[in-house]
């Protein structure tokens, strides 16, 4: 695959996610059956696992710019940290949906894992 494609695909995939991010916050209630104690954990779990991917597919897209990785790692990570802000704010203003610093913090939690993982996948590489 040539360079320029790579570099499309990669930004793609990096919007795509970021779609799909903001599809889920802007649902008014997701809810699931579970109960009560469950249903946050699941949600909880789904918020660092978004945020994880995020930070990885954001780095993907600027290795291809051949920074270092320890660049490419803090870029993606501050990249992330900025949307999870973002979202929410957006959840916010989302009927029945509310912003909390507690989810941005689960967020970054998700980032930091994210972030050792690309450091000791690199490290090893």
């Amino acid at each position: 695959m040539s360079k320029s494609k790579k570099i499309i695909i990669d930004w793609l995939l990096v919007f795509v996610w970021i779609a799909v991010i903001f599809y889920f916050s802007s649902q008014p209630d997701l809810k699931s059956s579970l109960p009560n104690f469950w249903d946050t954990i699941f949600r909880k779990i789904a918020h660092m696992s978004e945020y994880f991917v995020l930070t990885y597919l954001f780095f993907r897209a600027l290795k291809n710019y051949q920074f270092s990785t320890k660049v490419a790692i803090a870029s993606s990570a501050f990249a992330s940290v900025v949307y999870a802000l973002t979202d929410e704010l957006h959840q916010s203003i989302v009927a029945g949906r509310q912003g909390s610093i507690r989810d941005i913090l689960i967020d970054t939690f998700g980032i930091l894992i994210a972030i050792i993982f690309l450091l000791y996948y690199n490290k090893n590489k």
